[in-house]
């Protein structure tokens, strides 16, 4: 815009301060290069820009993305955010507005983009100025799901059991409100659970415990976001949301209210079980009905053979097994939308196992996949990957309580 500016100037020999007919319908928008770990939610996030059908549908339509698209590593995106020539007077004459709160709000979000270094330079400075693209186009009936009428956050929490790249988390939804979540990764303390030995070229040794941990943490995460509480039962204080492949193997994993994890397998499960149940009756008590615990691990097998994601409920529990079929349908509709022809052989099947017939929240147990194999290994050995997975469960979960309710 300011090129058409100067070609101005030179046809009629003098300047004049420009009238852009497009001012109010700028053809430019602030892009980004999805990197690894990027998903569409946490880029919203980043720009602040509210997870709605306003900014979604916008989004989709500007990058001919679908619903069910991911991101793809070093792909230019557009955002609903328009870029507009600064005419040095004032916001509400650039873009043609008259709301002077809304003016503010605008200056506040370039000052916050500059802070944050995703803008360089003040817009005064600059002379270019970002206009949130619902600050102009959603109408007031569809507010963002994630904000007030006064344009704050429906709230902002702190766990730094994510660690520190990951502790603040921005509730971005309401769709879980009111569901109770229980997050088990599997093994953990003096137990790290499936094993495979020295199976990089760099030897090193890839721990279930770790790995399954990870991405429930990551899960976690979604959960709070969209509203839920969220209780992980094995934890490790210390190591947070981890990138790159290899995630070392530790023992210092505690079970929930810093009780150290038994060597003994029976008691280690009864700590769990205990740990979950005690929470369950209390939240119980005070009305909660959702309530889910989650438990994930890796499994062993012979290296040759490929496992896709796989679920467990105790037989006979109706809501268990209805939750495994969402979640093995969603995965399967996932799949085929990414990796047309790969096929899904997930499958739903009932178990006699301590954390599905001890637990009193309904429960469900959930194989990632076979850590021996090496096409499996890709599914959580990449960061990308196990974010993916966290999200699809996530997105499974949602569905699986809008057919409950």
């Amino acid at each position: 815009m300011k090129l058409r500016y100067f070609l101005l100037c030179i046809v009629f020999g003098f300047c004049v301060q420009p009238f852009f007919v497009e001012a109010q319908y700028p053809s430019e928008y602030v892009k980004i290069t999805a990197k690894n770990g990027d998903g569409l939610y946490q880029v919203f996030e980043n720009y602040h820009i509210p997870i709605n059908s306003c900014n979604l549908d916008y989004f989709y339509s500007l990058n001919n993305f679908d619903a069910n698209d991911h991101l793809i590593i070093g792909k230019k995106y557009k955002l609903p955010i328009y870029i507009y020539y600064y005419n040095g007077e004032s916001i509400r004459s650039t873009i043609n507005i008259k709301d002077w709160n809304k003016a503010k709000r605008i200056q506040q979000y370039n000052r916050e983009m500059k802070d944050k270094s995703y803008k360089v330079g003040a817009y005064e400075d600059s002379k270019e100025l970002w206009v949130p693209y619902y600050e102009l186009q959603c109408k007031s009936t569809n507010k963002p799901s994630n904000t007030t009428s006064t344009g704050k956050s429906l709230g902002k929490k702190r766990f730094y059991i994510f660690g520190k790249d990951y502790r603040d988390i921005t509730i971005t939804s309401h769709a879980l409100k009111g569901c109770i979540f229980y997050i088990v990764s599997g093994h953990g303390g003096p137990d790290p659970g499936a094993i495979c030995e020295g199976c990089d070229s760099h030897k090193h040794n890839y721990c279930e415990d770790e790995y399954a941990y990870d991405v429930s943490l990551r899960l976690a995460r979604n959960l709070i976001k969209n509203g839920a509480t969220v209780y992980i039962i094995t934890r490790d204080e210390n190591d947070g949301i981890r990138s790159g492949k290899y995630l070392p193997c530790d023992n210092d994993e505690i079970c929930w209210l810093n009780k150290r994890i038994p060597r003994n397998p029976k008691l280690r499960l009864e700590q769990r079980s205990g740990a979950v149940n005690e929470i369950y009756k209390r939240q119980k008590s005070v009305g909660s009905t959702y309530q889910r615990a989650i438990m994930l691990h890796i499994d062993s097998r012979d290296k040759n053979q490929r496992a896709d994601m796989f679920f467990y409920y105790y037989p006979g529990t109706k809501k268990a097994r209805s939750l495994a079929m969402n979640l093995r349908e969603h995965i399967r509709s996932k799949y085929a939308k990414h990796q047309p022809g790969r096929g899904y052989s997930g499958t739903v099947s009932g178990r006699d196992l301590h954390m599905l017939r001890e637990t009193k929240p309904v429960s469900l147990y959930i194989e990632l996949g076979n850590i021996a194999n090496k096409k499996d290994q890709t599914r959580f050995l990449l960061e990308s990957n196990r974010q993916a997975v966290a999200d699809w469960l996530c997105e499974g979960i949602i569905k699986d309580y809008q057919k409950q309710r």
